[in-house]
């Protein structure tokens, strides 16, 4: 089977793989868009977690056979398989919108997920609902091509999606533990998810803030082996290359993701929820959750009569009236807060805060297995010297705070004229 992706060209899917792709649970996927509602700024951007999550299995397999050149042994197909299908689900989870709606989601423990990846009972994620998806569910059934002709375990793609495995000898070969390598691939500051989505985003929104050499960083991965441990690495002359590739995501954050009209809107949905008494949540149950996409939850803001949801499908938000970048001016935010809260004028804050890096803050270890930085000999083949990545560009320090992005809105032609008065004398200083 082939797919024609506008980014990569053709993607070839295998025929064991057919049924998992042809699954219910994993066609509810193109029902539900990448950018959530920065189609009412970027109109291109309908584009879906489906083709997404293709996109990330292709990365995957291209920057797979890269590392691992030498295929012939069995163990290292079942690796192989194993990391195309974590890329290709790590996204089966989502609900409508795709984060904007984890707020309505249940406590995790009525999920009922399988003690392995039970612990503290605590609001649930869509990362969990993958996981169920993945290991107990009628999606489940969809592996056993795989699991009879690869050897694949659907408790073990789970564990490259979570990051964490009590099955270290699965991901072992030839006594080098490859999972950190693998998760690394799966979630990690260079992964497969980011190397298609800055592409995809910025091809779908029309920018071209989020475009790098991707070819280039495939070419300069290595795998890199410290106490029997394999870690991803990337070759010391493709540093540029890699710090180019951190300020492309900076950067569609700063223009894309949080664009003003988009965030608001995630805002008042938000307060559709809190107002609107439990018209729309997520259902715990694995089974019913396949239904929930985007247009189901289209059709209950339609139906509703409460405002929220009147402003979000009338494409309707307040006007933005005050804007901050950074920590400059946040005094006069907080005075202005402070005169519309004392007047009683309804106002919407959105706050947005992009950090160039999750994994590493300026000379900081990093909070999941660390990224490599390889020096290879030009007199002595297979020499290798290994570093931290945070210790071979100074990106991490230079961007160490993150930057916010502080917003109000309000219904400002509305007001009385003695108020605009007041609020532009304020906002002018």
């Amino acid at each position: 089977m082939e797919i024609r992706d506008p980014v990569h060209g053709s993607i070839d899917i295998l025929d064991d793989e057919i049924h998992i792709i042809e699954h219910p649970f994993f066609q509810r996927l193109r029902n539900i868009k990448q950018l959530g509602f920065s189609e009412y700024v970027f109109p291109g951007a309908t584009h879906t977690r489906y083709l997404h999550s293709i996109g990330v299995m292709h990365i995957s397999t291209l920057v797979f056979d890269h590392l691992f050149k030498d295929q012939s042994n069995l163990d290292i197909k079942r690796l192989r398989e194993c990391l195309r299908l974590a890329c290709l689900l790590h996204d089966v989870g989502h609900a409508p919108l795709s984060h904007a709606t984890e707020s309505v989601m249940p406590m995790v423990s009525s999920l009922k997920l399988p003690s392995l990846y039970m612990g503290e009972d605590r609001q649930a994620t869509h990362e969990d609902y993958t996981i169920k998806s993945i290991v107990d569910s009628s999606f489940t059934e969809s592996f056993k091509a795989v699991t009879k002709n690869f050897g694949v375990d659907p408790n073990r793609v789970a564990d490259l999606v979570i990051g964490e495995t009590k099955d270290p000898a699965y991901f072992t070969v030839k006594q080098v533990n490859f999972f950190p390598l693998l998760h690394q691939l799966v979630s990690s500051e260079m992964d497969c998810d980011r190397m298609d989505y800055l592409l995809r985003d910025s091809y779908f929104c029309g920018v071209s803030y989020g475009k790098y050499d991707l070819d280039w960083i495939i070419d300069n991965l290595r795998i890199c082996q410290e106490d029997q441990i394999a870690y991803l690495g990337i070759s010391e002359r493709a540093i540029s290359t890699f710090d180019d590739f951190l300020i492309s995501r900076f950067h569609m954050f700063m223009m894309v993701y949080f664009h003003y009209r988009a965030v608001c809107l995630e805002q008042i949905l938000s307060r559709y929820f809190d107002s609107s008494q439990g018209e729309y949540l997520i259902p715990a149950g694995i089974e019913e959750y396949q239904e929930h996409d985007d247009p189901y939850l289209y059709k209950v803001l339609k139906k509703s009569q409460n405002k929220w949801a009147k402003k979000i499908i009338l494409n309707s938000i307040p006007k933005k009236i005050f804007e901050t970048f950074g920590t400059g001016d946040l005094e006069k935010m907080i005075q202005l807060e402070d005169f519309l809260s004392k007047q009683k004028i309804d106002y919407i804050k959105c706050s947005s805060s992009g950090r160039l890096s999750k994994y590493y803050s300026t000379n900081s270890a990093p909070k999941s297995f660390p990224m490599k930085v390889v020096r290879e000999s030009h007199l002595k083949k297979g020499f290798q010297s290994i570093k931290n990545i945070n210790e071979a560009t100074d990106l991490f320090s230079k961007y160490s705070s993150s930057h916010a992005v502080n917003r109000i809105h309000c219904d400002y032609d509305e007001l009385p004229l003695n108020l605009q008065k007041e609020i532009l004398n304020l906002i002018n200083g």
